[in-house]
C-alpha cells in the first residue's frame, strides 16, 4: 500500500469509489484507504450479493486508459490456469468523462493479508513456511507455461535501458538480447503476495517477460534482508541460478535503477549497484 496521494487526486478517486459502489449495488463495510502508486488506484472491503467483496478502483487519463495495464485483471481471470491462487475477479464497471477513465473491479474478498503493506521492498524477514514457499514456485510454473501474447517487458526497452542504468564499465559491450522469453506476471512483489494463505494479487502487467523474471523481481525487492533472498535461493534458485535468471535479474535491476531517478525505491539503490556488479563480474 502506497501514501494518500495528493488532495485533490485523493477527493476524486474518492468520489470514483463511491459511485462504483452505487453502480455494483454494493455496501462499503470500512473506508476505502488502499492507496496505489502516487493515488492510481483505491481499494477498499464491500459487501454485495455474492457476500464480502474487494473493490479496485482504476484510473487513467483518457489517452493512457484500455491498453494493456488496464485489461490485465480482466485478461488474466479469463486465461490463466485455475491452479494459480488469485483471488477471483467477480464484475466490472466502466464509466468516464472528457479527462479521465475509471474501471472499477470487484473481486472476492479474502482474509490473508499482503506480506509488506508500506510497498513493495521487504525491510523485514517474512519467516513463511516451506509449503508457501512451494506453493509459490508451483505458481510461478504454472504461469510461466501459460499461453498469452501479452507483452510484459519488451524487447526494445531492454536494447535501450540495460546499456544505460547497468553499472558498466566504460566500453563495455553488453547484449541485452532476451535469451528465452516466457510468461510472468510482471510485478512480483511483497505487497502482491499475501500469507499465510498464499495469493497473488494485481494481474495489471502480466504477459511475456524474460525467463525467471518474477523469481529475479522478488528477489531483488529483498536484497535488504539476507535471510529472505537465502530462502529465495533456496526455492526459486534453480531458476535464478542459471544464465537466464541472471540475465532477468540484471532487466529487474535496470527496471528499478531507472524507477530511482523518479524518487522511487531508493532505499534499494546501494544494494541494486552491488548486486548487479556481483552479476556482472
Amino acid at each position: 500500500m502506497y501514501s494518500r496521494p495528493d488532495p485533490a487526486t485523493a477527493d476524486r478517486m474518492t468520489d470514483g469509489f463511491t459511485r462504483a459502489v452505487s453502480a455494483l449495488d454494493l455496501r462499503i463495510d470500512h473506508e476505502p484507504a488502499f492507496w496505489g502508486w502516487r493515488g492510481r488506484t483505491l481499494s477498499g472491503p464491500v459487501t454485495g450479493s455474492h457476500g464480502p467483496g474487494w473493490l479496485r478502483l482504476v484510473c487513467a487519463v483518457q489517452d493512457k486508459a484500455y491498453d494493456r495495464l488496464w485489461l490485465g485483471p480482466e485478461s488474466a481471470q479469463q486465461e490463466l490456469p485455475a491452479s494459480v491462487p488469485r483471488p477471483s475477479l467477480r464484475a466490472i464497471h466502466d464509466w468516464g468523462n472528457n479527462e479521465y477513465a475509471y474501471r472499477a473491479e470487484l473481486y472476492d474478498r479474502v482474509t490473508a493479508q499482503p506480506v509488506t503493506t508500506h510497498g513493495p521492498v521487504l525491510l523485514n524477514d517474512p519467516d513463511l513456511s516451506t509449503a508457501w514457499w512451494g506453493g509459490l514456485a508451483e505458481a510461478l510454473v504454472g504461469i510461466a507455461k501459460a499461453p498469452t501474447d501479452r507483452i510484459a517487458v519488451r524487447q526494445e526497452y531492454l536494447h535501450r535501458a540495460m546499456p544505460q542504468f547497468l553499472p558498466l564499465a566504460p566500453g563495455t559491450a553488453f547484449d541485452a538480447t532476451v535469451p528465452r522469453w516466457e510468461t510472468a506476471h510482471g510485478d512480483l512483489h511483497w505487497a502482491n503476495l499475501t500469507a499465510p494463505q498464499l495469493l497473488i494479487l494485481d494481474w495489471e502487467g502480466w504477459g511475456q517477460a524474460p525467463a525467471g523474471f518474477d523469481a529475479a523481481m522478488l528477489h531483488t525487492y529483498s536484497l535488504l534482508v539476507p535471510t529472505a533472498t537465502a530462502r529465495i535461493q533456496e526455492h526459486l534458485g534453480e531458476t535464478l541460478n542459471t544464465p537466464e535468471g541472471r540475465f532477468a535479474e540484471l532487466a529487474v535491476i535496470t527496471m528499478l535503477l531507472q524507477t530511482n531517478t523518479r524518487g522511487d525505491n531508493l532505499e534499494l539503490a546501494d544494494a541494486l549497484h552491488l548486486r548487479a556488479n556481483q552479476l556482472l563480474g
